[in-house]
């Protein structure tokens, strides 16, 4: 509920309005009387707005499908509130429109919402006496709700309302006309053909209808290489691979219509799909995905992620140390046949496949500029029509895809319009994530967006990295006492809202080879102070400046960076400096070694296997190790590990390799240590007690929440 008729009676001050009052004079406008006995929705000030044509006696907001005349003379007047669409005001005869919505639950019925609209209008009004409640036929043969009342308002006088409202999908929208009963009845006629003319229509953005597109909300890179499939994320609207995963995480056909793989699971063999093209309508053939494999791994792109998704092919690893003009590993038997030579079997590796990096590239379109990503001729199934920088990027169904065609026309990714849980309570996204701070209020069965609620066990796990090549990280008692100060329950409980689950080992729940049963470090604030006071610094006023480096702007710090300042610091009596650096640019600085000496770090499955993680992050040659970190022990299991076909005993493995982590966290790296460059990160694990128990990852592990699509999109 936000607003009854006893509201009203200041809106002159703020309208502008200079109307005198007589004895039958109604009240002041209303800012809006938006209250419903249901859910409620509020939209923001821009789509209040709206689209509304500045045309004397129409209202048209295209944006959310309401249109109805009004009489040309009557003063059109701006309202604070962001559920008005438009307030009208007939001075000669002293009477006042609200035009405004609220939203209702799919189940609940025209004629329930539309009253419990009017008697909260109202409700606050003295002695409302109801003249009439009925259904009406609007001119475009839409039912519509009419209910009219006599009341009096303290300071006006006797008053006559008459709201009619009807619905399109969740919303209602409400005409709400009210004045001196005498006033209201000279002007009936003109007031019955305003309702009458109330008509809703889909809603359109952008110009395109809303029933035809999926709304999202997001934001933009200012740095070109996110865009970039060698370089970045994936996009997989408009750039294909040869395989995809399914909604069930299988391997599944994508551009290769089908493969081959020979009995020593070295040679996969790629039948591309006959019908496939660019959005240009150029066919896409084996020569383009060597192409722009060859581009991933040329040293000039400086691919940060060449080596994890595609360093099994034979020669990849030489052409990105710039020592081969090709990869080896590649041919083109024919114009639709590939052939992928990898260096070993490997069980995963159609999996790396799905992976963005994989995708093909129109050479002619790389070619035709720096900014070639922003006009995109890709192969899948949408191509990119509009980007407006700051504002909006339009995606629409690729009318020549090869595969099935997507069931949406349109995916329109709004930018920078506001907080999703925002946009989606006031249709303005269909879909979007639920922040920490609003998951119990949507777990809360009586929230009216419950029902939307969809939660999952996501394969992520969020930790913290020491820098062990620099001081005070390169003694393995610092690390143990801050890996000891850290209340990792509170630290769930505080800044997650109890969303999540604690970490103790590397692998997430959801992902193959995860050990329930693993065991890490445990919270001790007297052991940690003891450690630091046992370290060569003597304790916290021998330590160096420490700079904790996470992804932000400015000098603002998230409540999960200041939890683990706030621990280090009560706990150990150790100032932390917060670095921010922009997220823009936060995955090159750091592959450059240019942060402090501890980072907020995270890693999600980019296939369901533990190789993603165990190998991808910790072996002494993986390009995603940025610390450097390197154990013989745990080298031998993984590369043995990388080669064994059977399931079960693979696991064994990576669980063995999981288990030398936490265990080999607690003992000192062998000397002479290897070589690291300056600013690499020894990832993930805080070091355990060398005499009782093993190490653990930091924070959590954590489930995923979003409302879903409307059911009426």
């Amino acid at each position: 509920m936000k607003k009854s008729l006893s509201a009203l009676a200041g809106l002159l001050l703020l309208t502008g309005c200079t109307m005198p009052f007589s004895n039958d004079a109604p009240p002041t406008p209303p800012v809006v009387a938006t209250a419903t006995p249901v859910a409620q929705r509020t939209a923001s000030p821009a789509v209040a707005a709206g689209t509304a044509q500045p045309v004397p006696g129409r209202y048209d907001n295209a944006d959310l499908g309401v249109a109805f005349n009004y009489p040309p003379l009557w003063q059109t007047k701006p309202s604070k509130d962001t559920s008005s669409l438009l307030l009208l005001v007939d001075s000669a005869q002293g009477l006042y429109t609200d035009a405004f919505y609220t939203a209702m639950p799919v189940s609940t019925t025209l004629e329930t919402a539309a009253k419990g609209v009017a008697e909260h209008t109202v409700s606050s009004t003295t002695n409302p006496q109801l003249r009439t409640s009925r259904s009406l036929t609007l001119a475009d043969s839409r039912s519509a709700w009419i209910s009219e009342y006599d009341t009096t308002l303290k300071n006006a006088g006797a008053i006559r309302v008459v709201i009619v409202s009807a619905t399109r999908g969740a919303q209602l929208v409400t005409l709400m006309t009210y004045g001196a009963p005498r006033s209201v009845e000279t002007a009936r006629a003109t007031i019955d053909q305003m309702n009458s003319s109330l008509a809703l229509s889909v809603p359109q953005a952008y110009g395109i209808p809303r029933d035809q597109a999926l709304f999202e909300e997001g934001g933009e890179s200012n740095n070109p290489r996110d865009y970039d499939p060698a370089t970045g994320g994936p996009n997989n609207l408009l750039y294909s691979g040869l395989v995809m995963f399914n909604p069930h995480l299988q391997i599944v056909p994508d551009l290769a219509q089908s493969w081959d793989i020979n009995p020593a699971g070295t040679v996969y063999t790629f039948h591309l799909h006959p019908t496939a093209r660019f959005h240009d309508g150029r066919a896409v053939t084996a020569s383009d995905f060597i192409y722009s494999w060859d581009r991933a791994a040329d040293p000039t792109t400086a691919s940060n992620t060449v080596l994890t998704y595609l360093g099994d092919i034979v020669g990849l690893r030489d052409r990105r140390a710039g020592k081969a003009a090709r990869i080896r590993g590649l041919l083109a038997l024919d114009d639709h046949t590939l052939q992928v030579t990898i260096d070993a079997p490997k069980p995963y590796f159609l999996m790396k496949l799905a992976y963005g990096i994989s995708v093909v590239l129109d050479r002619s379109n790389v070619a035709s500029g720096p900014e070639w990503y922003r006009r995109p001729n890709g192969s899948g199934p949408y191509r990119l029509t509009r980007w407006e920088p700051n504002k909006v990027q339009i995606y629409e169904r690729n009318a020549t895809f090869y595969g099935p065609p997507p069931a949406i026309r349109y995916v329109v990714n709004q930018l920078y319009t506001g907080v999703g849980i925002r946009l989606y309570e006031t249709d303005q996204v269909d879909l979007t994530g639920v922040s920490r701070a609003d998951v119990a209020r949507m777990r809360d069965p009586g929230e009216p967006l419950h029902r939307d609620l969809i939660e999952g066990v996501n394969m992520c796990t969020s930790y913290i990295s020491f820098d062990v090549t620099k001081p005070p990280f390169d003694d393995l008692r610092v690390r143990q006492a801050f890996a000891l100060a850290v209340d990792k329950d509170r630290y769930l409980d505080l800044t997650l809202h109890g969303v999540g689950i604690v970490a103790r080992g590397l692998y997430p729940p959801a992902l193959p080879g995860h050990n329930p049963a693993l065991r890490g470090l445990d919270y001790n604030p007297t052991l940690a102070q003891q450690r630091l006071a046992e370290s060569r610094y003597g304790g916290a006023k021998g330590l160096p400046p420490i700079v904790f480096t996470v992804s932000g702007f400015g000098s603002d710090a998230a409540p999960t960076v200041a939890a683990l300042v706030a621990m280090w610091q009560q706990t150990l009596g150790v100032p932390v400096a917060v670095e921010n650096l922009e997220p823009d640019r936060y995955r090159d600085e750091i592959h450059a070694g240019q942060h402090g000496n501890i980072l907020l770090s995270g890693w999600c499955a980019d296939y369901p296997d533990p190789e993603n993680f165990a190998d991808a992050l910790f072996h002494s040659g993986a390009e995603e190790n940025v610390g450097g970190y390197s154990n013989p022990t745990l080298d031998r299991l993984l590369e043995q590990a990388r080669v064994e076909r059977d399931v079960p005993t693979r696991m064994a493995l990576y669980g063995q390799a999981e288990q030398t982590l936490v265990d080999g966290c607690a003992r000192r790296l062998p000397q002479p240590r290897p070589e690291r460059s300056a600013g690499q990160t020894l990832r993930a694990w805080l070091c355990a007690d060398p005499d009782h128990h093993p190490a653990a990852a930091l924070p959590v592990t954590r489930p995923g929440a979003a409302l879903s699509m409307k059911g009426d999109l």
